[in-house]
């Protein structure tokens, strides 16, 4: 019986294959409607389904001439690798003196094309077909040239297989195919497989996507058994947890261009940003092409195991749509010896060699003409980078191999010549990475899984990271996870009336977050700290202050003393010539405690600049509050004295001593009395912790309010005594200063408002110095004009005696 050479394997790739009467494996045309086969001779021959194209032809049937084979298309280069891997499990198990000694694993392996009818079409030529069988076999396995089958991918197709080989007896191992609904054994007594349930999947989907708190999702899917019964079940289990679905659209077999973009509408223009996917990466391909071309992003896609690894999708122009992608799948491993095994593979022009050839014509974008060759097949597959290469963590291969494993170790306890599919189900042994392979009483091995998570690694390209690992049989523990996901923090505002799913999303203020998706009610920050932008954490108060050393900080703080100095210089000039008869006649008393409470107001400013302290941020309004106020009460005292003095010139009028200096002092102090009883009300009873950083507190209304009310009095009675006859008559001049102060005050606040950061104290500082040289100016600077420059002016001549003091 000829053996096969490890070493002139290495060096040939499959080339160097042992056959049974020949040297080289054959794929060989078994009739004009039969379909390729890659085979290889040997005592017991296992039978191989592959999807190594994802479209199949429409059947064309005329029924008046015999069927011919209409080839599939679309090569996939991962289900090359799976087929390889099963020929290297073969030839491994070969070279295994302690497994299956004296016996020799052939294989048979065809293209199922991942339909139905293609899938029956290859399994027919497989079973009927009986050139590999070798006069070894042993007597209990004659009936058939297959005693068992490994396949298939998708589980519309393995359900249509299993079917068809149950009544037989004969054994199909499915290395992908996970719908629920092959676990019922009445229907598929002879199915097997190495990949878990969807029922475990679904499970861990649900439980995964409760702990993250999505509960309105939408779901996505196709028309085969895998899809329909993987979203029902994952619906009905979603559903009992408190979930709504929002939508569930179905992807058709060869779906048009406008159903297409019905879809990519319909995703697009929902609420629910959550995707739940049950699909194959061809079937979603036409759909996510469409969603990046309209640049598409803020979909969190969650994917079922038949696309969550697949690399198709990892290019650079899904990465905007999606980046972030969250699912199971099975645990990867490293085979040893696998790569090499593959990367020695090489076409050749000898017939059988067809699955070799396209694979290559697909990998180099070539043809290969041998005759006048258009590449040599000399090209390296060291150099490519493609799903085929890859296999740092197989998985699907994996399950392959643990498949022709399985049968080789019942095929090793068949010594009685009973049923193999009996011995099959028996099968339990630990494999070389640790892992303990058998199956249940349903034909069902242990659930294992990984979480995936598509996250962009520093050179920007997508890498399936995997974030957890879990090995129980009974459910899927989801623990708190480092993922790379599209985070949707918002208050959900319910709406009346309608199913409990039903809410608006609204933002929180500032100064609150919201990191729990599904929560009701914002959480406001510790005192000092403040809401990101995103409002999902908070964090410490950044101190954005104006200080002394910024340009904007010494040009308010040059002003600040120029007003300080002018108003002192004035204040000099007044007491200088106190007893002439222009400081007389404007109250010099009122006058200097003017000059006094201006000065108070250049320096409150001084607090609003600089770092800021507890004792700054609480004092700062109240300095500029009750400068102001005195301000505005010596004026509106002045205006009252203006008015009044001219009403004394009457005959029998008693008003200006009615009207005397205790009466002054006294109305000051009652206008002044309350702001500084509302401030210390306020820093003892902590009402306005005024921290720096708020820029309206409650009490700078009131602050407002208060010195607007006492400027709208003097500017009304300083209005109505403006044309009063008098040399000296100071209404004029408050009238302007007046005018000038609601001008700044005014354009203030939407300015205030505006301004972000330290702008906001720079623009209320720059107000307070704006009022406070208007006031000085206009009603100081035209006096010190006369006393200084035009002293024959200041005379008493012309002046009501009785007005001047």
């Amino acid at each position: 019986m000829p053996t096969l050479d490890l070493p002139r394997l290495s060096g040939l790739g499959i080339e160097g294959v042992s056959v049974v009467g020949s040297s080289l494996p054959k794929c060989v045309k078994l009739a004009d409607s039969v379909p390729l086969a890659l085979q290889s001779g040997g005592d017991v021959v296992i039978g191989g389904l592959f999807p190594l194209h994802y479209v199949a032809p429409k059947p064309q049937h005329s029924y008046r001439s015999k069927p011919q084979l209409t080839p599939c298309s679309g090569f996939d280069h991962r289900a090359f690798r799976w087929m390889m891997t099963m020929v290297f499990a073969v030839e491994e198990i070969n070279h295994n003196s302690s497994l299956l000694p004296g016996v020799k694993l052939g294989y048979q392996i065809m293209d199922s094309c991942d339909h139905v009818h293609s899938s029956l079409q290859a399994l027919f030529s497989l079973v009927m077909d009986i050139s590999t069988q070798s006069e070894n076999v042993p007597s209990c396995l004659a009936d058939s040239p297959v005693p068992a089958v490994i396949g298939l991918a998708s589980s519309s197709p393995t359900r249509a297989v299993a079917h068809t080989l149950g009544p037989f007896n004969l054994p199909l191992v499915s290395y992908f195919a996970t719908c629920t609904c092959l676990t019922d054994k009445h229907m598929y007594p002879s199915f097997l497989r190495t990949v878990p349930s969807d029922l475990f999947q679904v499970r861990g989907l649900v439980q995964m996507v409760t702990f993250l708190g999505w509960l309105w999702v939408g779901t996505l899917g196709t028309t085969d058994d895998y899809s329909h019964y993987g979203i029902q079940a994952f619906s009905n289990q979603f559903r009992q947890q408190g979930g709504c679905l929002a939508f569930h659209l179905t992807i058709p077999k060869s779906p048009r261009a406008t159903e297409i973009q019905e879809m990519a509408d319909r995703l697009q223009n929902s609420t629910a940003k959550v995707v739940v996917v049950f699909a194959t990466e061809g079937q979603l391909l036409d759909l996510l092409l469409e969603l990046a071309q309209r640049n598409v992003t803020g979909i969190q896609w969650v994917a079922s195991e038949a696309w969550v690894t697949a690399s198709l999708l990892t290019s650079p122009h899904f990465h905007p749509l999606l980046e972030g992608t969250l699912g199971f799948s099975f645990p990867g491993v490293r085979i040893p010896g696998l790569k090499e095994f593959l990367l020695n593979v090489r076409p050749s022009p000898k017939p059988g060699m067809e699955f070799v050839n396209m694979f290559w014509e697909e990998l180099f974008g070539c043809e290969l003409e041998f005759k006048g060759p258009v590449c040599t097949g000399s090209e390296d597959l060291r150099y490519t980078d493609s799903s085929y290469t890859d296999v740092s963590q197989v998985r699907i291969s994996y399950n392959v191999y643990k498949a022709v494993y399985a049968i080789a170790h019942a095929l090793h306890t068949l010594l009685n010549c009973d049923s193999l599919l009996h011995h099959l189900k028996m099968v339990n042994f630990t494999n070389q990475f640790e892992e303990k392979v058998y199956f249940d009483s349903n034909g069902e091995p242990v659930p294992l899984y990984d979480i995936i998570n598509w996250q962009k690694d520093s050179k920007s390209e997508i890498r399936l990271n995997i974030i957890h690992s879990d090995t129980t049989t009974n459910q899927i523990m989801i623990e708190k996870l480092d993922l790379n996901l599209l985070w949707l923090f918002y208050r959900q505002a319910r709406r009346p009336g309608e199913p409990h799913c039903c809410f608006d999303c609204l933002p929180c203020a500032d100064g609150e977050i919201s990191n729990q998706t599904g929560s009701t009610e914002c959480t406001k920050c510790p005192e000092y700290y403040w809401s990101d932008k995103d409002k999902v954490k908070c964090v410490a108060g950044v101190e954005e202050f104006l200080s002394f050393y910024d340009s904007m900080g010494i040009i308010l703080v040059t002003l600040t003393l120029l007003g300080v100095i002018l108003t002192t210089i004035i204040t000099t000039v007044f007491h200088h010539f106190r007893s002439t008869p222009i400081v007389k006649a404007n109250n010099s008393e009122i006058s200097f405690l003017l000059l006094l409470s201006l000065k108070l107001c250049f320096l409150c400013s001084l607090v609003f600049i600089g770092q800021p302290s507890v004792w700054t941020c609480r004092v700062r309004q109240a300095a500029f509050g009750i400068s102001f106020v005195l301000c505005l009460s010596c004026l509106l005292v002045k205006t009252i004295v203006v008015l009044l003095a001219f009403r004394a010139n009457a005959p029998g009028s008693r008003a200006l001593k009615l009207f005397g200096p205790s009466q002054q002092r006294t109305l000051i102090l009652c206008t002044t009395a309350p702001q500084v009883g509302g401030y210390v009300s306020v820093l003892v009873g902590c009402w306005i912790v005024v921290e720096c950083k708020e820029p309206w507190p409650p009490g700078f209304y009131l602050v407002l309010g208060y010195i607007g009310l006492l400027a709208f009095f003097c500017l009304l009675l300083a209005f109505l005594g403006r044309k009063l006859p008098d040399t000296f008559n100071e209404a004029k001049l408050i009238t302007f200063s007046m005018l000038i102060f609601w001008a700044v005050w005014i354009s203030f606040i939407p300015a205030h408002v505006s301004s972000p950061g330290k702008f906001t104290v720079a623009v209320e500082v720059f107000a307070i110095l704006a009022s406070s040289f208007g006031l000085l100016l206009c009603i100081f600077v035209p006096k010190c004009y006369i006393i200084l420059l035009r002293p024959e002016q200041n005379i008493k001549k012309g002046m009501t005696g009785k007005f001047v003091r």
